[in-house]
């Protein structure tokens, strides 16, 4: 009785925390997919690691790359009104 207690007690954490939830629809997921992938392990990591909460390091590199793109698209800008001064000298 005492194992049927903690298994009921988990099966109600998992529940709460939404893991069966995630869990069915990534298997439904799977079961739906017309061509069945080679590794039904890795499409199942795919798709609960792109919902897993992201490592703060990966933020801090969205962050850079949206700062190089502006500086980028700066340089990009100075790059052409240059161009047109070369041309008019």
């Amino acid at each position: 009785q005492a194992a049927d207690s903690k298994r009921e007690q988990f099966r109600q954490y998992l529940e709460k925390s939404g893991v069966l939830d995630m869990l069915t629809k990534v298997l439904v997921a799977l079961y739906e997919e017309p061509e069945k992938p080679d590794s039904a392990l890795d499409f199942l990591k795919h798709h609960l690691g792109a919902s897993a909460p992201e490592n703060p390091e990966v933020e801090t590199l969205r962050m850079e790359v949206a700062d190089m793109k502006e500086k980028y698209e700066a340089v990009l800008e100075e790059n052409k009104k240059l161009k047109t001064k070369v041309t008019v000298y």
